[in-house]
């Protein structure tokens, strides 16, 4: 019986050094992509579902449709979406990141209406007694007001953005999901880990950073809570 091979990656473990040395480049390339189109596709989730809100909550009546067609649009499996956006875009990474964005604005629409609503409304009449126009009243009282729970729509899109990507691999733009994919076609068991694991750590990182950003700019909010 010949002995068992010296090397991790000709014995195909799951947790194997020499697959980071000779892989190095392999994982800062798809690092990269993941990072650039989850952080494109929450972008321009967030430029639309901003405007999306705030014509919500001035037009009581359009709340409704809003949610209603954002909603259902987060119910639709990532899969179908990409498919029918595929005549759209054909397989390319404005593929992924379209199908990304429409997900992405249930969770912002939502929260950024949630915050924007639980605005005083004695705080609104202050600002209008003080001859604050409806858009400096949007821009210095309402949003910085509603950035609680906008930041918490943020942080649980850029979250969701991060994982999703990884069904992107399916038209070859899917960051470290073209390794979790490839790997689990091959059965490689140390790609398929390492890129796992840091799928979650961008995630993790993501949140954290957010969530840092979010306690710098809503000071009153320790505050309150002290």
């Amino acid at each position: 019986m010949s002995a068992p091979p010296d090397d991790c990656l000709a014995r195909n473990e799951w947790i194997c050094g020499a697959y980071l040395s000779t892989r190095r480049q392999i994982l800062l390339d798809a690092v990269v992509q993941h990072l650039e189109l989850t952080f494109l596709s929450v972008l321009i989730g967030l430029v639309i579902a901003l405007p999306l809100a705030v014509l919500a909550r001035r037009w009581g009546w359009a709340a409704g449709p809003v949610l209603a067609v954002t909603t259902i649009l987060y119910t639709i499996p990532s899969l179908a979406m990409f498919s029918l956006l595929l005549p759209l875009y054909g397989l390319s990474a404005t593929l992924v990141v379209a199908g990304l964005v429409l997900y992405s604005l249930t969770l912002l629409v939502r929260n950024i209406l949630a915050g924007l609503r639980a605005v005083p409304e004695e705080t609104r009449q202050a600002a209008r007694g003080l001859g604050y126009g409806p858009v400096r009243l949007l821009l210095t009282v309402e949003l910085p007001l509603a950035l609680p729970a906008a930041m918490a729509g943020l942080r649980i899109a850029t979250v969701s953005a991060v994982s999703l990507l990884t069904v992107g691999a399916i038209v070859g733009f899917g960051g470290l999901g073209n390794l979790i994919y490839a790997g689990m076609n091959t059965y490689f068991k140390a790609q398929v880990l390492t890129a796992s694991v840091l799928c979650v750590l961008i995630a993790v990182a993501a949140d954290l950073l957010l969530l840092g950003v979010q306690r710098l700019i809503t000071p009153w909010t320790r505050a309150a809570r002290s």
